[in-house]
């Protein structure tokens, strides 16, 4: 059995997410929180809100909360949104705000 929680459209780039994600993939569900608690940055607390949803999923699953680890993490890449900022002589340059979907599923150890 498995449990799966997804954030889409985080408005940060899969580039800062990547390495959060990184440390938790493979651990227990307590320890990868704990990882995740103690970890700097906007990109710890968006992995961790899913790996919390996650383990609400498999608490109404009915699975033994004791058991789980975490099995699969990633931060793909959402879309694109396109800004432009003016620039000398009448010119533009582009201004690419990223997004990411972030998904966590937590799995039991036999």
């Amino acid at each position: 059995m498995e449990a799966k929680a997804v954030a889409k459209y985080v408005r940060m780039s899969p580039i800062k997410l990547k390495p959060v994600t990184d440390l938790v993939r493979g651990k227990d569900l307590n320890e990868a929180l704990n990882i995740l608690k103690f970890t700097p940055g906007k990109g710890a607390e968006i992995v961790e809100k899913v790996v919390k949803s996650a383990a609400a999923n498999a608490d109404v699953k009915e699975m033994n909360t004791d058991n789980l680890y975490v099995a699969e993490v990633y931060a793909n890449q959402g879309p694109t949104m396109k800004r432009w900022r003016a620039g000398s002589q009448g010119r533009a340059s582009i201004i690419l705000k990223r997004s990411s979907h972030v998904g966590v599923t937590l799995k039991e150890r036999n």
